[in-house]
């Protein structure tokens, strides 16, 4: 590689990774004092749960919605815990809410009707006079963030999540019973009451929506008699689908001596415990959701995981194209974090934060959560990360895209068109390490006569020819290889792009091409069908297509612009049939991955196409208007 190409690279990567860890460095911590760590002994595992329910021992459950403009939060007086939370579209009557209608829902509210209404039963709610009334679900308008009961075609409940998985339900260690039965004690729109008065204790919860932070809810639990040995539960999270996987993430944010940090917990198969940490909150989410569990003024000394297998307690995605199993449960795990609860004579407070977690939203919650006198903020923003297999590389780049991202999308309101600027954005700012390609694929070509002859010479002593090849290189002061550098430098850009896909709420639901470009997180679609065909399935992705149409008539650009008289090396000759493959390629692999992404890399070929050209003018190269070979 050339000095000035290695120094280009070097100076990139530095600054992006010095970008991420000056402005996204965690602010420091508050620590609540005195608080000791938990050891091995001191928590008994919990059981793996049997899911078989007997639907019978339902009949006498009553449920309660408390709702905003963000949320419809459904609870029941089993557990007096919470069974479903509903997340409202973004509409004429929700004009607050974040989350946009994808296809998902579409489909369900086509095909599986019955289970598109919010909440799944009748409820009870309170007017704004406190009289507590009936009411009937609302068809549409949500998406489930928690909820796993489903509904045949005649409207009954063919599966009913079990009340021990509802969420902020205090359970026991070693226990399968079913959570007991709370009385209903006090009720108005913006908050209730449970009380449950059992043999060895008595518990008292109350949950208060709040207007000061969007998406949250706080949580209140008196205890009064033994109170050791109890979790507060997560509840299971609905299946999101981001790029076509399924992402469950676990995490806390830690404390490690002085520095705080988010912290991703692995993933468990069957139960794990987590022990000898100091954390501030836990976060169970799917990706682009998640349940944020806050005990204020109280550090988490260990924390519990459970796996529940997706044959076990199926995701609504297995409604959607079930002839062709599309998305079959068992593909599905979900999982729930388990928080201990602390033995205390005065009442326990929760900060519940249930809704998307988009870094606005995330960062008002902090505003709205921070103290007016020691200003310390919940951090809950922290909870956004990048995600991905080598987040670690990606995440400076992805970070340093969402900044150009969000400016653009603030000047076009259009995130398809903000991803085309900042497209063309890198292209500008690596055209320097592309004119230097370019001119050393030229002297190349020119070169190509003797390193003809230099193999023709010592074709019959390989060892001797790669020798004298690199001698050659060297004194020509030519690498071989520095075609290839826009390439290989596009691909943490490229991975950037990929994370920021899945970690950028924004883009979720977000349109660009309405009927085909419906959601830049997820492929396109220009049409569909009901029966799968192979590699396809059921829906026809037109932009991969796209994307390999161009790569392919770039590759024929380059060739047309090359002296045909000039033999080429055997060197030359792989490297243009791998660009004659890359296409194909490009078309399976990017097949199933965000329109986004394709978006991104049509536009970053159709710029590369334009900036080949004017540098093949600025060298004033033969045949430098170049032309499509036949």
């Amino acid at each position: 590689m050339e000095k000035r190409s290695f120094l280009f690279v070097f100076f990139i990567t530095v600054t992006f990774f010095a970008f991420n860890n000056y402005f996204f460095a965690p602010p420091p911590p508050q620590l609540v004092e005195n608080q000791s760590i938990a050891n091995e002994n001191d928590i008994d595992s919990i059981e793996k749960i049997n899911a078989t329910t007997d639907i019978s021992s339902f009949k006498n459950e009553k449920f309660y919605v408390l709702e905003n403009e963000y949320q419809q939060i459904v609870f029941s007086n089993i557990g007096g815990a919470i069974s479903e939370i509903n997340l409202s579209h973004n509409s004429k009557n929700f004009p607050e809410s974040v989350v946009q209608q994808i296809s998902f829902d579409d489909k369900i509210e086509k095909t599986s009707s019955q289970n598109a209404y919010f909440p799944l039963r009748p409820y009870l709610t309170a007017t704004h006079t406190n009289d507590i009334i009936n009411k009937d679900p609302k068809f549409g308008g949500y998406t489930p963030l928690l909820r796993r009961s489903l509904k045949n075609e005649s409207g009954n409940i063919i599966f009913e999540l079990p009340h021990q998985h509802y969420a902020m339900n205090l359970v026991e260690a070693d226990s399968e019973n079913t959570p007991a039965v709370y009385q209903m004690t006090r009720m108005t729109p913006d908050e209730i009451e449970f009380t449950a008065n059992l043999d060895n204790r008595k518990i008292t919860k109350t949950f208060s929506l709040t207007k000061k932070a969007p998406y949250s809810l706080e949580l209140d639990i008196n205890i009064d008699g033994d109170s050791s040995g109890l979790y507060l539960t997560s509840g299971i999270l609905e299946v999101e689908l981001i790029s076509g996987t399924h992402a469950p993430i676990l995490e806390h944010y830690t404390v490690k001596g002085r520095k705080v940090k988010v912290e991703k917990l692995k993933l468990p198969k069957g139960n794990s415990t987590f022990d000898n940490i100091v954390s501030l909150w836990s976060s169970n989410s799917n990706g682009f959701f998640g349940i944020i569990t806050d005990p204020l003024n109280e550090n988490i000394t260990h924390l519990k995981a459970d796996q529940i297998l997706g044959s076990t307690i199926p995701t609504r995605l297995t409604l959607i194209d079930s002839k062709n199993e599309t998305y079959p449960s068992k593909k599905y795990p979900s999982y729930e974090l388990l928080v201990p609860y602390k033995p205390t004579a005065e009442t326990q407070k929760f900060h519940i934060f249930a809704g998307p977690f988009d870094s606005n939203i995330l960062k008002k919650v902090d505003v709205a959560y921070t103290d007016s006198e020691s200003g310390a903020s919940p951090n809950f923003s922290l909870a956004v990360t990048v995600k991905g297999w080598f987040a670690f590389i990606s995440e400076p780049f992805a970070r340093f895209l969402s900044i150009i991202l969000n400016l653009f999308h603030s000047l076009t309101n259009s995130w398809g068109i903000a991803i085309i600027l900042l497209t063309f954005t890198l292209r500008l700012m690596l055209f320097p390490l592309n004119s230097w390609s370019f001119k050393s694929n030229i002297k190349l070509q020119k070169l190509g006569p003797k390193l003809k002859a230099l193999q023709d010479k010592y074709k019959k002593d390989p060892k001797r020819l790669q020798m004298e090849t690199a001698l050659f290189y060297k004194n020509e002061k030519v690498n071989p290889f520095s075609s290839c550098l826009p390439m290989i430098i596009q691909i943490p850009f490229l991975m950037g792009m990929f994370d920021l896909l899945k970690s950028k709420f924004a883009l979720r639901g977000a349109s660009f091409i309405p009927g085909w470009i419906d959601n830049l997180t997820a492929p396109d679609v220009l049409f569909s069908w009901n029966t799968s065909i192979f590699f396809f399935g059921t829906s026809f992705h037109l932009l991969p297509f796209i994307t390999g149409g161009l790569m392919f008539l770039q590759q024929k650009m380059t060739i047309s612009s090359q002296d045909n008289k000039v033999p080429l090396t055997d060197q030359q000759k792989q490297m243009r049939n791998m660009g004659t493959i890359m296409p194909l390629m490009f078309i399976i692999f990017f097949y199933n991955m965000p329109s986004g992404l394709n978006i991104y890399w049509i536009s970053s070929t159709v710029f590369g196409m334009l900036q080949q050209w004017l540098i093949m003018r600025k060298n004033n190269q033969p045949n430098n208007k170049p032309t499509i070979t036949k």
